[in-house]
């Protein structure tokens, strides 16, 4: 079977950057040393399956949804109750990883069969509210998740520093690396598992449904029923992204996975990367979680460099980094507003077309 699923970049460009990215991430631990390095790397193998599980909704479906980082916590916290009252073990992780992803696709079909039948505004606004509701649950019940300071836990001694296996190209392989294969490797699945949806007859009908719902709905489609089933493989990807991140962080709280800040990223790697598009994701997510771990030291090391030109320092201050993280963000949208997966291939097809 074709592992793209025969759904290729399309672009020579394209293709080059994305062996490089991928390439990048599968040998993150031996190219780029460090905890801080390795830290980078997972959470972009995360984002980007995250991001991924939200286009196929948006980008493919058409479906305007704020509830994403609910089913992303529900995988995490799945996962962070289960080890906190079980005890570190595999059967514990994996049963909570399980858990969470079977109550984020229930959880999405019960909202999809209430909700999807309204305008795609008033949709949108009612996900918003549940996630909303969702991240004042778990904040009040601090008896069960820990409230705002979250839950601590122990996973498996085979994926901490601890376990030491030996030594490979001058890198000690321990825990924290077989750590995040894991999370390298499960996001790897389930994004090749999503792009073989995207690619499949179910994915045609998903794009037609967002062209012109009506008319598919006229030849015969059921709408609804492929929003709603959308929405679930949705969800259980994103809570088993969520799962992923639990493990690889050892601890949980509202603002590392049900926050209004982290479905804002989303929604911006997905823009960024192009909508509809699944490549789009990788691109997305490396993009935003670089600039988010690195522009602040650059803009030190600039302001350092140009502390001769009193205005252009205090510009590149480092505590201004937001602001131009945002204005990195307007630009990138202006210049590609098919985001960077159109823009290549656009460009590949224009030179295909005058050759």
């Amino acid at each position: 079977m074709n592992i793209l699923s025969g759904n290729r970049p399309g672009a020579l460009p394209l293709t080059l950057l994305l062996i490089v990215v991928v390439g990048c991430l599968a040998l993150a631990p031996f190219l780029f040393p460090g905890t801080r390095a390795l830290d980078t790397a997972a959470k972009i193998c995360i984002f980007i399956l995250l991001a991924a599980s939200y286009d196929l909704t948006l980008g493919y479906g058409g479906i305007v949804s704020f509830a994403h980082t609910m089913f992303f916590g529900l995988g995490a916290y799945g996962v962070a109750l289960m080890l906190d009252h079980l005890g570190r073990g595999w059967l514990p992780m994996i049963g909570g990883a399980a858990a969470g992803a079977a109550a984020a696709a229930a959880l999405a079909f019960v909202i999809a069969l209430f909700s999807l039948r309204v305008r795609a505004i008033f949709f949108a606004m009612i996900t918003l509210a549940v996630a909303s509701a969702m991240a004042v649950l778990v904040s009040q019940l601090s008896g069960l998740t820990g409230g705002e300071d979250g839950l601590n836990y122990q996973i498996p001694r085979e994926l901490t520093p601890a376990f030491r296996i030996g030594k490979l190209f001058d890198v000690t392989v321990n825990g924290k690396i077989l750590n995040y294969y894991l999370v390298f490797a499960g996001c790897t699945v389930l994004f090749l598992l999503l792009l073989r949806i995207v690619s499949s007859p179910f994915g045609r009908v998903l794009e037609a449904i967002r062209e012109n719902d009506f008319r598919a709905e006229a030849i015969g489609y059921p709408v609804l029923r492929y929003r709603a089933a959308a929405t679930c493989i949705s969800a259980a990807v994103a809570a088993l992204a969520g799962a992923l991140y639990a493990i690889w962080l050892r601890y949980v709280g509202p603002g590392t996975t049900l926050s209004m800040e982290i479905m804002i990223d989303i929604l911006l790697m997905v823009v960024i990367g192009g909508m509809g598009t699944m490549y789009g994701a990788i691109l997305g997510a490396t993009l935003f979680v670089l600039a988010q771990t690195y522009l602040q030291d650059l803009m030190g090391a600039g302001a350092e460099a140009l502390s001769a030109v009193p205005l252009a320092a205090r510009l590149l201050d480092p505590d201004r980094w937001l602001l131009w993280l945002g204005v990195l963000f307007i630009l990138s949208v202006y210049f590609f507003p098919t985001g960077v997966v159109g823009r290549l291939r656009a460009m590949a097809a224009r030179s295909a077309r005058s050759t």
